[in-house]
């Protein structure tokens, strides 16, 4: 049955080998300043550093920067960014680089002309954002988070030891997005992998959260589909562009929002690798690729319905004679394969924690869930079967 829901989302999308052309077009619609916000030295390597600062001089823009952006964007960083909008009188912020980037992008605009505490304000209290703005464009480098076509902002407060992520409203959405699956061929086989399964979580945090047959279910099955076969040619291959494209767009339309009509939602293995994140600093994709392994084997029963269907059209597993209950088992444990068989990470230790870490991550992480609400203490259990 489908629910009641209100969907808007305005970024503009430019898709293939040649959307950078557009972003002089774009450019004619914001003011003089740009701040070119960017990770360490990657676009420089790959050289799209030196295409767009010429866009931007050919387009007589003032060009102000803030590089060193890190995977896990910290809120310190954030407000330097902020820092720099407000001082330099910045009319648009051009992100380059992946989710990290992006996101950071967004907390340095929110934060940029609010007096006060802006972590704790925007990204612990969720208040509603009713500053000045700046307007953000993004050209994306590494495919996994969405953030090109939605709100969602993910900052580590490194003082607090919090990973917090805030979903903003339209109005902090990109105005426009350039997506080049060309842009992403330079990140290592890690990386990419690590990009591929935060999109794949995206994709099941939605998926699991009601037992329904609505249109958002549909699109979604098709999405998890696509990410698998598509994913499995990269893997073999990266510079397969029709591969590499695939997966862009199917990370992109992953968490634009528009898959999650009507459904309730889970996001709690997110929440769980946020803090995992907090304390380790490792590969968002990786620390979510371990922490579902052990979170879908104790969550699958109290949605049994949902993930037999997975099984059936997700991973296409026989279901003759076979019960719910069945099916569903068979289908965690497709994805529990799928994860192995790629190279991706399985257990904590791999990615820094350690045992004294599992308590203090438990503990402070939100809790929530889709078919079953969760405690700290189920999540230490947890922890400790992916350690």
């Amino acid at each position: 049955m489908q629910g009641d829901f209100v969907f808007s989302n305005p970024t503009k999308i430019y898709f293939g080998k040649n959307s950078l052309d557009n972003l002089s077009v774009e450019l004619k619609n914001y003011g003089p300043n740009i701040l070119l916000v960017y990770g360490k030295s990657a676009i420089k390597k790959i050289g799209l550093y030196d295409k767009v600062i010429k866009i931007l001089k050919d387009a007589g823009k003032n060009v102000f920067e803030v590089s060193g952006v890190m995977p896990n964007p910290t809120y310190k960083k954030m407000m330097e960014g902020a820092k720099a909008i407000k001082e330099n009188n910045i009319d648009l912020i051009l992100a380059v680089g992946g989710g990290s980037v992006i996101d950071c992008s967004k907390g340095m605009s929110v934060a940029a002309y609010f007096e006060g505490d802006a972590y704790k304000e925007f990204y612990l209290d969720y208040k509603p954002v009713n500053t000045k703005i700046t307007p953000i464009g993004t050209i994306l480098t590494m495919v996994g988070t969405g953030s090109e076509m939605n709100g969602g902002s993910v900052i580590t407060h490194e003082e607090l030891k919090l990973k917090h992520g805030r979903v903003f409203g339209p109005e902090m959405y990109p105005k426009f997005s350039i997506l080049n699956p060309e842009f992403t061929y330079s990140l290592s086989e890690y990386q990419m992998k690590s990009g591929i399964f935060d999109c794949f979580s995206h994709l099941m945090e939605t998926y699991f959260s009601d037992d329904g047959d609505n249109v958002s279910d549909y699109l979604l099955e098709g999405l998890m589909r696509s990410l698998i076969d598509c994913s499995k040619k990269a893997f073999k291959n990266p510079l397969d562009y029709e591969a590499r494209s695939n997966v862009m767009w199917t990370a992109t339309l992953a968490l634009n929002t528009l898959p999650g009509c009507a459904k309730k939602q889970d996001w709690q293995v997110h929440s769980i690798e946020h803090q995992l994140g907090a304390y380790t600093d490792c590969a968002h994709g990786m620390g979510l690729a371990a922490i579902s392994i052990p979170y879908y084997r104790w969550i699958y029963k109290y949605g049994i319905h949902q993930f037999a269907k997975f099984a059936k059209n997700v991973w296409n597993i026989n279901s003759e004679g076979k019960s719910e209950e069945e099916l569903a088992k068979e289908g965690v444990e497709a994805l529990v394969n799928y994860i192995k068989e790629s190279g991706m990470v399985t257990s904590l230790r791999e990615l820094g924690a350690t045992e004294e870490m599992l308590p203090l991550i438990a503990n402070s992480t939100d809790l929530g869930g889709g078919f079953k609400d969760i405690t700290p203490e189920i999540i230490l259990k947890l922890l400790k079967e992916c350690y």
